[in-house]
């Protein structure tokens, strides 16, 4: 699946809940699904800064494809970036580069999301963004 159709689907499935606290619930739910990091990948370099809470990301290219695992030590963090890594795992770095994320307004999570919460969430699109940009460059 292409990233837009992956996004796509997604708002779909947010456009099924009536009201914030179903769409809060099902974020978490979404953060229980997320492949677990290796240990050794939380490290102080995996660290997204700009979070509220610990969230660890860790990308590799695997068949020109970039591969994400991540975790948070807060249950709704983990959710946003299950979905993060749903979108933007096993795609290509160019195809991460060109994506826009107009996505998550559509599902009003940023508008939904505390301050902080919110400048987590565009650190994290920042992180997932440069792991692009490196293995871009490194092809």
């Amino acid at each position: 699946m292409t990233i837009k159709e992956i996004q796509d689907e997604i708002v779909d499935e947010f456009s099924m809940f009536d009201d914030w606290m179903q769409r809060y619930e099902y974020i978490i739910e979404l953060g229980k699904t997320l492949p677990l990091i290796d240990e050794k990948y939380k490290t102080e370099e995996n660290i997204i800064k700009g979070c509220q809470s610990k969230v660890w990301l860790q990308g590799e290219e695997q068949d020109g494809k970039i591969m994400f695992t991540a975790d948070s030590d807060a249950i709704l963090t983990k959710g946003i970036i299950a979905i993060l890594i749903r979108t933007f795992s096993n795609q290509k770095p160019s195809a991460i580069l060109e994506a826009n994320t107009d996505f998550i307004d559509e599902i009003g999570l940023k508008e939904h999301l505390s301050p902080t919460r919110a400048n987590g969430l565009v650190s994290m699109i920042k992180k997932i963004k440069m792991y692009a940009l490196a293995f871009e460059a490194k092809n």
